[in-house]
């Protein structure tokens, strides 16, 4: 059913680029399988942390939590209801579960970011309700998961700023080392293994979530909760889709896992949806602002500190009185164990996903922005399509996939065209790939680069007669035939001829798009890499 409808209310300041203010929720007030969003009145399927107001209930209105007398964030104004998924410990030794301690329960950042030439901020209207991430994802797509995201300023020439694309990067899992330099927000979309967070994050993981900040103006809500609203062009900052005009708050989530305290155990950790991998991995928000100060606020509390006490208008409250703020638990998800240890998680979800043990490439490189991931279950170790370099000869690798021997030629040759490819990556919105090497590190990756790196290998290269054409693509011509080996990795490219169609009102122009070898439309892969695979632990 389809939610009511508001109409636009209009921020009366300009804001300051950089203004935010950090929503300290200090306290958790409860965990339990309860989501007034999704399960309405009944369990949720799986279990959420949940901070904010005291009146959050399976089916909670605005009313309801903004009538309570308390709230486990640390200003008193704010009743909203923050919530998401909580982590849970697989002890492999004796298959129980573990609920994982938030280390300063969860922030949620107001950053009052502009774009579109407009600088208005609109508040939250009044029982405006939204969802972001996706509990039924279990991949990324958006890229390699396995590598830094593209420099931000080349999202719309890679034709990457697609709603779909933008909610996967709006996720991140930061690997937490305050003695190192720390990793960019966002910067990572999966959720590491165990094996990696014992050796690179000794002060926890991060999880981050950022939500869509452009409202189409009109409805509270949505039939699933997303659709009312969009991401802006850069996630965080950029443009707004002309459907959604209006800028409101951008909400960004940090939550800290104490996964430090088990190192030294055997075991992995879970996501309490069942996720590993941290794909799935989402959240709730239900505004429970008074419309009229959350606008003031928002045109007020401009200092870039971020700090609420440079808020004049908040309300302070100890930490001590946040974290008394506690839901009352429905009794038909009171007998829930969620603090373990349990046989298994709340709800009885099962796990899946295939762990990750992986480092990533540091900088973005085009030439493997297309390596692929999957989701096979718990016995598996590292992601498919790992760009982690291994260590077995290069010569072994090719000969045994039957791959061209290198050489300089070769190289040279290939090394101009993945010049090539780059061009065309911001001239064509045309997505190529080869494949490199990543040097692999057992350190945390720093915040990725503003351009391209080089591989660190040089690549070989023997280009082939062309093919016949393949079966069942009318309008693709195959030119020739590129092997590319590095390591342990052998592509094979497909060179083609593409006629493209654009259709404009009221006719249709045909353009017809000749490729050469340096300058490819569609290449295809067929790659042939080692995987390491580990068993459970």
């Amino acid at each position: 059913m389809v939610s009511p409808r508001v109409s636009i209310l209009v921020a009366a300041a300009i804001t300051p680029v950089l203004a935010f203010w950090r929503m300290e929720c200090r306290g958790v007030a409860g965990y339990a399988r309860i989501d007034p969003l999704v399960s309405p009145g009944e369990p949720s399927m799986h279990l959420h942390a949940i901070m904010g107001s005291g009146g959050f209930g399976e089916s909670a209105t605005y009313a309801d939590i903004t009538a309570s007398d308390c709230t486990s964030c640390l200003v008193t104004e704010d009743k909203s209801s923050y919530w998401h998924p909580a982590l849970y410990f697989l002890d492999t030794t004796t298959n129980e579960y573990e609920l994982v301690e938030q280390v300063g329960g969860t922030l949620a950042y107001y950053l009052l970011n502009s774009g579109n030439g407009n600088t208005n901020i609109t508040a939250f209207p009044e029982n405006f309700r939204m969802i972001a991430g996706d509990n039924s994802r279990h991949a990324f797509t958006a890229g390699n998961v396995e590598m830094a995201d593209p420099p931000k300023s080349n999202w719309a020439a890679l034709n990457q700023t697609s709603q779909d694309k933008l909610a996967q990067r709006a996720l991140g899992f930061n690997c937490l080392d305050y003695s190192a330099t720390p990793e960019a927000s966002l910067y990572r979309h999966f959720f590491p293994d165990k094996t990696f967070l014992d050796a690179n994050c000794p002060d926890g993981i991060r999880f981050e979530l950022m939500f869509p900040s452009c409202w189409n103006g009109k409805d509270v809500d949505s039939e699933n909760h997303q659709s009312h609203v969009a991401y802006p062009d850069l996630v965080m900052t950029g443009d707004c889709p002309d459907d959604f005009p209006v800028r409101l708050p951008s909400l960004f989530y940090e939550t800290i896992w104490n996964t430090p305290a088990y190192i030294g155990r055997t075991g992995q950790f879970v996501i309490s949806n069942g996720d590993v991998q941290g794909f799935a991995y989402h959240g709730d928000f239900m505004t429970g602002w008074d419309v009229d100060f959350l606008q003031d606020a928002v045109n007020t509390c401009t200092n870039p500190s971020g700090e609420i006490e440079d808020c004049p208008l908040f309300t302070i409250q100890s930490l001590a009185d946040a974290q008394a703020c506690q839901i009352d638990i429905p009794a038909n998800v009171a007998s829930d164990n969620t603090a373990g240890p349990a046989a298994s998680l709340p709800g009885g979800v099962a796990p899946f996903g295939d762990y990750m043990d992986v480092t990533m490439l540091e900088t973005y490189n085009p030439a493997l922005s297309f390596q692929p991931t999957s989701t096979q279950g718990l016995e598996g170790g590292f992601g498919a399509g790992s760009v982690v370099a291994q260590n077995a000869g290069a010569t072994g690798d090719a000969a045994a996939a039957g791959a061209p021997v290198p050489t300089t030629a070769g190289a040279a040759a290939t090394s101009a065209i993945n010049a090539q490819i780059v061009a065309n990556l911001h001239s064509d919105n045309v997505f190529a790939s080869s494949a490199a090497a990543a040097s692999p590190s057992s350190s945390p990756a720093p915040p990725p680069s503003p351009s391209p790196s080089p591989s660190p290998s040089t690549p070989s290269s023997v280009t082939t007669a062309p093919p016949s054409s393949p079966s069942g693509e009318t309008h693709v011509n195959v030119i020739s035939t590129q092997y590319i080996t590095v390591g342990n990795m052998v592509t094979e490219i497909l060179w083609e001829e593409t006629i493209v169609y654009v259709t404009e009102d009221p006719e249709t122009i045909v353009t017809t798009v000749t490729t050469t070898p340096a300058a490819a439309v569609k290449p295809r892969f067929h790659n042939h890499m080692r995987r390491h695979r580990r068993g459970r632990q």
